[in-house]
């Protein structure tokens, strides 16, 4: 009996979709067409097919490519083993190493040599599977670049950076993936098969901050009993990866700036000098040019971190990617709690289209994770996100001292630009108390 195959083609061109039919009807049990990706998802669902044909080009004037590298992600999303063959009109060698590198299993170029088409995609329904060891890593762990043209002006940028060991400085509003897009950058680098060391200069201690940083030797204090190994020694041969650098109190930074300058590290007790080679990624949700103006960040440090800088863009600046973050995270938390895989109706898509997002992507995480915690339904309506960035008050109506506590430092963030430094002063608290409170009101 002959094995069943199914194949799923999708390309904009009704011409091309015809003539594949035709080349491929005596190959395949089941040929499913669209000349749009839109429907994409439920059509992988319904259909299973072994192979995926995918034109990398969608929309009138536009062929470069990232259409179909979006697509790509979505199937890899939806069915991690599905082979996919990228299908474009324009013989792009650079575009087609991208394609495969993010799981694509091979690239064709219009016009097609008919045979070549046929073995292409034979050959992938017959190797499906047997690569398990190949597959990337899960899309909840992967950086989701998105479709916005900012996003992809970021992805052009990085992907040139990345294999190189500059020191690089992200900013970004809170919640918008700086430590993701570090770890993207590590994992595209050179030294990928070393682990990512991070440290979070707004939660280290300033007591324990050589300690931290540089290590520490048996008896240098009273706690100290044993040696230990510091971030810059751990993340030797790697990338070392400091996040919230903009809340480093003025009096360490001149030690960190040592470090950085010598390329070698004193334990605390020692006076001996231990050689590291690191690549440093440092993030900041600070201006530190106008903290530098102010006396409250070293220029010489700026410099030093500052060798390439890279500003990810808020959530509500790129509305495109709002739902298709979304949906991943509707799959991520309908795993985590073992529920059907739902879905968003029109008005709760348009109303998370339509949300400011301060909070950003860690906030449209939190949200969704909370309508599938409590919604008993597989589709997602509007009424599940109470989106509004006001707290509620209690049933009573009179607001808890927590609700007041997280509005006044909501208010604060808004007033002074989301500057930590200014926040701290104008509540007159520490920047390590501070810090501590966003994280408790996942701010």
């Amino acid at each position: 009996m002959k094995k069943q195959k199914n194949i799923l083609i999708v390309d904009d061109n009704k011409g091309v979709l015809t003539a594949l039919q035709l080349l491929l009807k005596p190959h395949f049990n089941e040929i499913t067409i669209l000349s749009s990706p839109v429907t994409l998802p439920s059509r992988l669902r319904e259909t299973k097919p072994h192979v995926v044909l995918l034109d990398m080009n969608f929309t009138a004037g536009i062929n470069t490519g990232n259409e179909g590298l979006y697509w790509l992600q979505e199937i890899r999303r939806i069915a991690p083993e599905l082979p996919v063959i990228l299908f474009t009109a324009y013989a792009d060698i650079d575009l087609a190493v991208r394609g495969i590198k993010e799981g694509a299993t091979d690239f064709i170029v219009k016009p097609w040599k008919n045979q070549r088409l046929i073995d292409t995609l034979l050959e992938a329904v017959s190797s499906r599977g047997t690569k398990k060891q190949q597959i990337s890593v899960p899309h909840s762990e992967n950086m989701y670049w998105g479709r916005s043209t900012s996003m992809q002006s970021l992805r052009t940028l990085i992907e040139k950076v990345a294999i190189t060991d500059a020191n690089l400085l992200i900013t970004g509003e809170n919640g918008t993936g700086k430590e993701m897009l570090a770890r993207e950058i590590h994992r595209l680098s050179g030294r990928k098969d070393k682990e990512l060391v991070c440290v979070d200069m707004g939660a280290l201690a300033e007591s324990l901050f050589e300690s931290e940083l540089f290590g520490h030797v048996k008896g240098s204090f009273t706690d100290a009993h044993a040696d230990r190994t510091g971030k810059f020694e751990a993340a030797h041969e790697s990338t070392l990866f400091m996040d919230e650098i903009g809340n480093l109190p003025y009096h360490l930074q001149s030690k960190l700036l040592t470090a950085i300058q010598r390329r070698n590290v004193v334990r605390v007790g020692s006076n001996h000098p231990i050689p590291v080679n690191i690549r440093l990624i440092c993030a900041t949700n600070c201006d530190l040019q106008a903290m530098v103006e102010k006396g409250t960040f070293r220029e010489d440090l700026l410099y030093r971190i500052n060798t390439i800088h890279v500003e990810i863009p808020p959530l509500r600046d790129r509305k495109e990617d709002i739902v298709p973050l979304a949906e991943r995270f509707i799959e991520k938390f309908c795993n985590q709690y073992n529920r059907p895989i739902a879905t968003l109706d029109h008005e709760a898509q348009r109303k998370l289209t339509e949300h400011g997002w301060y909070g950003n992507i860690r906030e449209l995480e939190h949200a969704i994770e909370k309508a599938i915690i409590i919604s008993d339904s597989s589709v997602l309506s509007a009424q599940l996100f109470q989106l509004s960035r006001k707290t509620e008050n209690s049933v009573t109506g009179i607001p808890t001292l927590e609700d007041m506590e997280k509005q006044l430092i909501w208010k604060a963030l808004d007033s002074c630009g989301g500057n930590l430094s200014a926040v701290a002063a104008q509540l007159g608290i520490t920047r390590q108390t501070l810090y501590n409170k966003m994280k408790k009101f996942g701010l």
